[in-house]
């Protein structure tokens, strides 16, 4: 058996970081608003031969790969080379051998949800392959534990429902859990006005986000009500979007980098705001960091006639555009 998926990764818009429990309690209201696109995880499932009970893990694009005897062996194993594979492999506990191989078109360390993408088309395929049943939100919890396991921080959940759902969204995050509500707006308009690069430099996700909510839990009043402002920024900048108000939208999102980048010195670097200045001044309505900052990705919201400006400001800049369309399906899976 051959089992292939594949699942996007997102660019978020506003509202970051709320998503980790429990600091969306002590916000009421928060939201965070994010995108599918096309620059995807793949996953692929061969199937051993009855008998052999060998698992193999591959990450193409990391160049890494280890091999267990068994399932049982890889339950035992204390290290891991690919830890995020394994830690999905023991929740499905699958049966019989099989090679695992996966693949991710983001750029390492991009904050484009790349590692939760990739997560979610594992889900998908081993979900498959056991014949779990497991729902779509099971993935994305499943998921989030993962990843949480491997990191060993706090995880939020908005990364994700652009892999599982694709689309456009609002994750509400409410007391007693987090709902995903799609976003009223026209798709092709979004993706006519969004610019996606590459600032060349992996994020540390997991350090900036674990220290900003390290402040946050410890009373640290700036982080506090930094992450209030960005919380009323992004209710504020749903409305716009719905409402199809692009230049509000850019106030807002503007709005929600400056209080971002307040929360640590090493969200932003001279890369990132040397892009985002240099966009702006090209004609871009705004710019912010994709993911916890500190390298990575920058997504910009532009006026459709200014992308050839902005693109070229972009490189001037040192930053490598990564064309992109917005996805509509989420994750996809097929067997044979």
């Amino acid at each position: 058996m051959r089992i292939e998926s594949k699942a996007p990764t997102r660019v978020d818009l506003a509202g970051g970081t709320l998503d980790i429990w429990p600091l969306y309690l002590f916000h009421p209201g928060a939201v965070t608003l994010n995108a599918a696109i096309s620059r995807y995880a793949h996953c692929r499932i061969q199937t051993h031969p009855a008998g052999r009970s060998r698992i193999k893990l591959v990450s193409l694009d990391t160049s890494r790969s280890e091999s267990f005897p068994s399932f049982a062996a890889l339950v035992r194993a204390k290290r891991y080379r690919l830890p995020l594979l394994a830690e999905i492999v023991k929740f499905f506990r699958p049966e019989g051998g099989f090679t695992l191989t996966t693949n991710s078109e983001a750029p390492a360390g991009a904050g484009i949800g790349g590692s939760s993408a990739m997560a979610v088309a594992i889900c998908a395929a081993l979900d498959r392959f056991t014949g779990a049943g497991k729902s779509t939100v099971d993935w994305i919890h499943i998921s989030r534990d993962a990843e949480g396991i491997v990191i060993r921080v706090p995880t939020g959940t908005q990364d994700h429902y652009p892999p599982a759902f694709g689309g456009a969204a609002a994750i509400e995050l409410l007391p007693g859990g987090e709902r995903r509500i799609e976003l009223r707006l026209n798709l092709d308009e979004l993706e006519r006005r969004l610019v996606v690069c590459y600032t060349g430099k992996p994020r540390q996700s997991g350090i900036n986000n674990w220290e900003v909510f390290k402040a946050h839990i410890d009373g640290k009043r700036a982080v506090r009500n930094n992450i209030e402002h960005i919380s009323q920024i992004a209710q504020k900048m749903r409305v716009a979007l719905e409402g199809g108000d692009w230049k509000q939208t850019g106030r807002l999102m503007h709005a929600e980098w400056t209080f971002r980048r307040r929360n640590l010195p090493t969200i932003s670097t001279k890369t990132i705001d040397a892009i985002i200045n240099g966009a702006r001044r090209k004609g871009a309505l705004a710019g912010k960091v994709c993911g916890a900052g500190g390298g990575g990705c920058v997504v910009l919201l532009i006026e459709p006639d200014a992308r050839e400006r902005v693109e070229r400001a972009v490189e001037e800049c040192g930053g490598e555009l990564l064309p992109m369309k917005i996805d509509r399906q989420g994750v996809t899976v097929v067997s044979q």
